[in-house]
């Protein structure tokens, strides 16, 4: 097609290209009014999703406020409760203390008699060794001072023969009512009672001279001018048995712990009981107990003196008693007596305990754990101790 054709066609071509641009035009237009509507509607559910987002935080917020509000109602009602409890208890150890109905121990006179002349017979006796234990102490291998609690006399102590974790407190010198932790971790973390199980005595004890041993509480009970050791079971919380002690004129068997006339302890041969009598003032005399029937099996007279003495315990067969001053000094074992002979006091280690605040109230050895539980001036303190056998010291 020559130039002169294409000229020809311009004139029907021209009015065709205005209507292409409107349509696309149109079409365009179409699309952004499309567009536009979306936008305005993803804008409304942006709207809509910030609305709700604002009120379920205001309503969250709302809620935790609540529950902190009742959680602090909850803790002031535990408060009060416990405030309440502590003080019904203390009620009711009052109206115990005031109308006490104790089991009835009879002492037969006839027995006690028997018992002080069949003692009195074996007196000074060789003894015949239960076991083939040889150790006695070296030294204290290390100290720890776990709290302070309570008065400054008192007691505290494991059962010495079984495998219970329990720990038994005596706070005082004459008192009726046994603390029991389940576990040493209770005892050492709380410093209120509120942790412990508590044991009402049928009778008050007297010094701390008590001694857990086998599930069953062996207790120093003063009546008048005698005293009673009395048994008592920890599980059924009853008396098991009592004995009068068959000792004439007692007096306190510590010079430093005036309100301590029998220590009960516990050793790898099982139960002794240390005491004083007038008749040689001067000097403890040392009795083996059978654990069953309280019945004293021997009795000795010892060559360690109550002057300046504040506690005792066994090891082995073997009496250790522990000196110091009436002001705060080392205590120190300064006196062994073996029951069986084969430890010569002079050939005993002088062992020391490291200088603490006042005096020693008790010292109760442990003799599956090899360590003294001491209570000294209302501080609880583990001493572990380091054994050598006998021959060797």
């Amino acid at each position: 097609m020559g130039p002169w054709r294409c000229l020809l066609l311009l004139p029907l071509l021209a009015p065709a290209l205005p209507a292409q641009q409107q349509h696309l035009m149109e079409y365009v237009e179409r699309r952004l009014t499309l567009l536009e509507e979306r936008i305005s509607q993803w804008h409304d559910q942006s709207s809509r999703y910030s609305t709700e987002l604002r009120d379920f935080k205001n309503q969250v917020l709302g809620m935790l406020e609540a529950a902190e509000k009742e959680r602090e109602a909850m803790r002031a009602e535990a408060e009060s409760a416990a405030v309440r409890v502590d003080r019904l208890e203390r009620e009711v150890d009052y109206l115990e203390t005031q109308n006490p109905a104790p089991p009835c121990v009879e002492v037969d006179e006839t027995l006690m008699d028997k018992q002080v002349a069949t003692a009195k017979q074996r007196k000074n006796e060789k003894y015949t060794k239960l076991t083939d234990c040889s150790d006695t102490i070296a030294s204290v291998r290390a100290m720890k001072i776990l709290k302070r609690f309570g008065s400054a006399s008192g007691l505290w102590t494991k059962d010495a023969a079984g495998s219970s974790e329990k720990i038994y407190v005596f706070d005082g010198t004459a008192n009726d009512t046994v603390y029991v932790f389940p576990r040493m971790r209770e005892f050492t973390l709380f410093s209120a009672t509120r942790k412990a199980a508590r044991i009402k005595l049928p009778y008050p004890w007297v010094g701390t001279g008590h001694l857990v041993y086998d599930g069953h509480l062996y207790y120093i009970r003063q009546q008048g001018l005698s005293f009673q050791v009395i048994k008592f079971n920890l599980a059924n919380k009853t008396v098991v048995d009592s004995s009068v002690f068959p000792a004439e004129e007692q007096i306190p068997v510590f010079g430093l712990s005036p309100s301590t006339y029998i220590e009960v302890s516990a050793d790898e041969e099982g139960l002794w009981a240390i005491y004083a009598t007038k008749e040689d003032e001067k000097n403890m005399c040392l009795a083996k107990l059978d654990p069953a029937s309280l019945d004293i099996e021997q009795m000795w007279d010892t060559p360690c003196p109550r002057e300046n003495a504040e506690g005792a315990f066994v090891v082995c067969g073997a009496l250790h008693v522990v000196y110091n001053t009436r002001l705060p000094s080392r205590a120190r074992v300064q006196c062994v007596f073996d029951v069986s002979g084969t430890l010569a006091p002079e050939d005993a280690s002088l062992v020391y305990f490291p200088k603490r605040y006042g005096s020693h109230s008790s010292l109760k050895y442990s003799p599956r754990e090899r360590q003294i539980y001491a209570w000294d001036d209302g501080y609880q303190i583990i001493y572990r101790m380091e054994m050598k056998k006998k021959l060797e010291v």
